[in-house]
């Protein structure tokens, strides 16, 4: 991506947060990127192993609740007609590299920080979906999955953050003030809904009855 050089004084960097500078969001995107696109790449070797073997034991499955061998066998794991893991790889591929450039001292155009803002708020609305299938209908849980799910939160928060700041996205001052205060409360708080949902509906699993 081409991109001109930035310094580490650039003044449109000046009143932004820290965290959503170039270096430190450059190295957030590449580790929460990384941690994510090696939990993808490995449901998709897992995906691969299956279809060798349906009835392979895959390297999550922990047992009837806790297996991504379950997940994986079901058709919310291929909603566009293949595994999703391989939309992950692609994905979280992109992120990694925003991360690299950004920490390389490019700075990237508008169009392409519009169409990141459109990718991962699509992705957190897929992301949304799954966790409502896998707790709710499926009631299976798949490891791998939820380090997606644990990495994406910060990632659509923090690059809104980050759009709002830098003018990508218009917005009063006033809701830029407050994201950029709160952001890490509001990942906190989703962090512990998404837990809380997880809890309740497998209590019984996992705090079986002595009666």
């Amino acid at each position: 991506m081409p991109g001109t050089a930035v310094s580490t004084s650039d003044p449109i960097e000046l009143g932004k947060p820290a965290m959503v500078r170039a270096k430190p969001f450059g190295w957030f995107l590449l580790i929460t990127g990384a941690i994510a696109w090696i939990a993808s790449f490995t449901l998709v070797l897992d995906r691969l192993k299956l279809y060798a073997n349906p009835d392979a034991a895959v390297s999550c499955d922990f047992n009837s609740w806790i297996s991504c061998g379950s997940v994986m066998k079901t058709p919310q794991a291929a909603v566009l007609g293949f595994p999703n893991p391989f939309i992950g790889v692609a994905a979280f591929a992109i992120v990694i590299t925003t991360g690299v450039v950004l920490l390389a001292g490019a700075r990237m155009s508008r169009w392409y920080w519009l169409g990141l803002q459109a990718g991962i708020t699509a992705g957190m609305a897929v992301i949304g979906w799954f966790w409502f299938q896998a707790v709710y209908v499926l009631a299976v849980l798949c490891p791998y999955c939820m380090i997606v799910w644990a990495m994406m939160i910060p990632l659509f928060v923090w690059i809104t953050v980050r759009n709002l700041n830098y003018g990508v996205i218009p917005a009063p001052a006033a809701l830029t003030k407050f994201l950029n205060e709160w952001a890490w409360v509001i990942v906190g708080l989703i962090y512990i809904a998404t837990l809380a949902s997880i809890f309740f509906k497998f209590m019984h699993l996992i705090l079986p009855s002595n009666a």
